[in-house]
């Protein structure tokens, strides 16, 4: 009995196959050493969306590097073709824009800042605006059918017909109208509806698309550098089509690009951003006036006022916000005044090991005619032979050094009070010199080796702290960036029970006030009728470390009149205790402070504290 051949297949593989086998063609497209892990392809949106897919058919993951693609939607779309097309542009984001979390708060922190009142769009701008380089690359250098996507993806939409284009997004019009400008096609072919239907609704339309073209291909490969040209160029557009985006919905593979990622780099203005949000035509790299005798607006920003600014901690915020980073708002001011603090740190400190003077013997040796007489060890050559021959059966000892471990230096650990009283910013909205110098001399301190306890106090009972002294810097950075802004009453009792158990054998403390002159109530009497004075006393004594007031005073505190009581008790606790006062005029001041403090009491090789007062 003959066996039949197997029937021939004529059926197409499943879409999931398929566009498995499109993965390497995709990376190909970029470089042949483009190296990521296998895009996620899910078979249903229910799965998508455990991804963090929603809304899109396709996004991207900066802290793994995944590319995820919802199928279902692809096929909704009718895209299934074109995963080569899709995959390759998800690798782009990747490859090129915006390539890594720090490059997107960047991108985003300059697209915010040209889109006023209007800021919660930039997300969806700064998407369309890296979409542009990548697709323009693939349409034009790889080959690929970037223009056919779009005319689907407005079909798909429901885009109007050419008879009326009365609902048609001003955005998605500007947008591919910038694409038919790339790719020298005719106006409308993408499916934006008709082209004079839409020139007389938007009056600049071709202008303006004819500049955002320009644009793209002046800025190809410095992309960061037209970024808020690009948002000021859609913000007219914007204001008046900004709840009928159309297709645009499915373009929000970068929405949440950041999302699980650890914030770093967003904190500090870039030297050219403040200059970045200029219209397009006001940009002589764009329009082509002067492209060699004059430099672009953002250009000559690099030496404006940007150079060395930082963000308020809500900019900082919100721009997170925007790139997908699920954190509360004390989260983030954390990671803000960490990232700030940063570059005022002692460095990490270093031990260099001396070598004893100790001599160690090591062995023996021949000795011969030459050598010392002085090293000839008569004891062991008779050992080796009663008659000593030269060089035979004399014999020397040999020494080495063994290094030895330098003498342990006593970390001094640190007692820090904030004021958070009503005189004082919240550190959750506006920058705060005062969380910020705490924030350096915390830092430090752990570098150092030494362990920090922190205290944040306001009115009568408004007070949170650090459990004891910790060694953990969220903790103590959570605590830093906490705010009441109530009244002004220092919790005496929190002194008075730091050190009432504490013993000579404990290690030193050093004990740093930061406040104002609402330091005054630290020498009133506590809840059982014990004075302040008496427990501060008691807390320098047993911290045998001293203590330093860093206080916002007027210039002339020391030698006002009697009428201010409280200048008159921080001046008798100098006098009377010991206590370093210093006074900073402005809070800016604060971080020269911080500075000279950590480098006085934390720096590799500064003198001990220890028993004396600084």
């Amino acid at each position: 009995m003959s066996v039949s051949a197997a029937p021939v297949q004529t059926e197409k593989p499943v879409l999931i196959e398929r566009w498995r086998a499109a993965w390497p063609a995709a990376l190909a497209v970029w470089s042949k050493y483009t190296r990521l892990h296998d895009a996620r392809l899910c078979t249903s949106r229910l799965q998508a969306s455990q991804e963090g897919l929603s809304g899109s058919f396709a996004m991207i993951r900066l802290v793994d590097q995944s590319v995820v693609i919802d199928l279902e939607t692809v096929r909704d779309l009718h895209l299934e073709d074109y995963g080569v097309e899709v995959l390759a542009h998800e690798i782009g984001h990747h490859v090129l824009a915006p390539g890594n979390v720090t490059d997107q708060f960047r991108l985003l922190a300059r697209i915010r800042r040209a889109l006023p009142t209007l800021e919660r769009h930039a997300p969806m701008v700064a998407n369309l605006y890296t979409d542009l380089f990548i697709n323009d690359r693939l349409q034009r250098q790889a080959g690929l059918r970037m223009a056919d996507i779009y005319r689907q993806l407005a079909k798909a939409a429901g885009q109007p017909n050419a008879a009326d284009a009365a609902h048609t997004s001003g955005v998605w019009a500007l947008y591919l109208r910038i694409y038919e400008n790339l790719w020298r096609l005719d106006a409308g072919s993408l499916g934006s509806g008709d082209a004079k239907s839409l020139a007389k609704r938007f009056e600049r339309l071709e202008t303006d698309a004819w500049l955002g073209a320009r644009l793209i291909r002046v800025y190809a490969k410095d992309w960061m550098r037209g970024a808020g040209s690009f948002a000021t160029l859609l913000l007219a557009y914007l204001v008046e089509d900004q709840d009928a985006l159309g297709p645009l919905r499915y373009l929000q593979d970068t929405r949440h690009a950041a999302q699980g990622s650890a914030p770093s780099g967003g904190v500090g203005i870039e030297p050219d951003e403040l200059g970045d949000a200029v219209h397009p035509c006001e940009d002589p790299l764009v329009t082509g006036e002067g492209e060699t005798a004059q430099a672009s607006p953002a250009q000559n920003a690099k030496t404006g006022p940007g150079q060395g600014q930082a963000r308020d901690p809500f900019e900082y915020g919100e721009i997170l916000k925007a790139a997908g980073v699920a954190l509360s708002d004390h989260d983030m001011a954390v990671r803000y005044y960490r990232e700030r603090a940063l570059p005022y740190l002692v460095p990490f400190p270093t031990r260099v090991n001396p070598e004893s003077p100790e001599p160690q013997m090591e062995g023996l040796e021949p000795w011969d005619i030459g050598d010392a007489l002085d090293d000839l060890d008569w004891l062991q050559s008779s050992m080796v032979s009663p008659r000593p021959i030269p060089g035979l059966t004399t014999v020397r000892r040999v020494y080495g050094f063994e290094p030895a471990r330098e003498q342990d230096r006593i970390p001094v650990d640190l007692d820090m009070y904030v004021d958070s009283s009503g005189s004082m910013p919240n550190p959750q909205v506006n920058i705060s010199y005062m969380a910020l110098a705490g924030a350096v001399i915390a830092l430090s301190a752990l570098r150092a080796g030494s362990r920090v306890q922190v205290t944040l106090w306001s009115g009568k009972n408004q007070f949170m702290h650090t459990k004891g002294f910790v060694r953990d810097e969220n903790d103590i950075l959570r605590v830093l960036t906490g705010f009441y802004g109530g009244a002004t009453c220092f919790p005496v009792h929190r002194l008075r029970d730091t050190f009432a158990a504490r013993t000579s054998q404990d290690r030193p403390v050093h004990i740093l006030q930061i406040s104002d002159d609402g330091i005054s109530t630290l020498f009133d009497n506590d809840e059982r009728g014990q004075s302040g004075w008496d427990i501060t006393a008691h807390a320098l004594a047993v911290g045998r470390a001293g203590g330093t007031m860093a206080l916002n005073l007027p210039a002339n505190w020391a030698s006002a009149n009697n009428r201010w009581q409280s200048f008159d008790a921080i001046k008798r606790a100098q006098t009377e205790q010991g206590w370093d006062i210093h006074a900073v005029v402005q809070l800016e001041d604060l971080m020269a402070f911080a500075r000279a403090f950590s480098q006085r009491h934390y720096q590799q090789g500064a003198a001990p504290v220890a028993g004396a007062h600084p």
